[in-house]
């Protein structure tokens, strides 16, 4: 709750911006001269594309929660009870050992949104975040 709390001042901040953003980028654009239009116009496209950022990155949010709940639901998020260290996150070598086995699965199966999604939670838990982001947007694709 803590989060959507957070991601919910974040998304009215950004709005603020953007009405602040937009007007003074109006009033710059209406001065004429040529660095304060210059300036006008990208404080309208800087602050866009922040938002389709946001609007992105709360999309992906949002579609992979509910796989993420859909997969627990049926039963078939990862069991392995991994250590834990003192921060509460997996212990990285852990993490690695039993990697290869999602991995494998994901490889076996790669029409099964399932595989990809636990693939994505393996590559969270060994801390490639990159990787992780990718497994889950194919499996968000292939949930559909």
């Amino acid at each position: 709750m803590r989060t959507r709390i957070a991601v919910a001042v974040m998304a009215a901040l950004l709005a603020l911006y953007l009405v602040f953003a937009i007007r003074y980028g109006l009033l710059l654009i209406g001065v004429g001269q040529p660095i304060g239009v210059a300036i006008g116009v990208a404080l309208l496209v800087f602050p866009v594309i922040a938002a389709g950022a946001l609007v992105a990155e709360l999309l992906f949010t949002i579609r992979a929660e509910r796989l993420g709940i859909r997969l627990e639901t049926e039963g078939g998020l990862p069991d392995d009870q991994l250590p834990l260290q003192p921060s509460g996150r997996i212990e990285r070598s852990a993490a690695d050992a039993v990697f290869p086995k999602f991995q494998q699965d994901a490889e076996a199966n790669p029409e099964d949104w399932r595989a990809w999604f636990r693939l994505g939670l393996a590559y969270d838990a060994s801390g490639d975040r990159r990787r992780a982001r990718w497994a889950t947007r194919r499996a968000i694709r292939l949930s559909r």
